[in-house]
């Protein structure tokens, strides 16, 4: 019994370096994503916020109306553009 412990505790061992070896190959990797990612999780994590406090993103976009009109409506058609552009590739998917 005390063999096979043994035998275990040093397969364990390998795989532990394995591991830790195969971790630092990934992270080599993806390092050159690591910032185009932490941009994408901030744009969804500011898309979770105003989706959850709607009167802000209102607010907001009054205001840009009552000031600067034209630039409202540009950005009202963007954003209508965009919708549909995102309901589309939903139904697509």
């Amino acid at each position: 019994m005390g063999q096979h412990l043994k035998s275990l505790e040093k397969r364990r061992h390998e795989l532990q370096i394995q591991a830790n070896h195969e971790r630092k190959d990934i992270a080599l990797h993806f390092e050159p994503w690591e910032k185009p990612l932490s941009w994408a999780d901030k744009g969804v994590d500011i898309f979770h916020f105003f989706k959850s406090n709607p009167i802000i993103l209102t607010g907001a976009f009054a205001t840009l109306a009552h000031y600067k009109p034209k630039l409202a409506s540009r950005a009202l058609a963007v954003g209508w553009g965009a919708i549909k552009l995102i309901k589309s590739a939903k139904s697509l998917i």
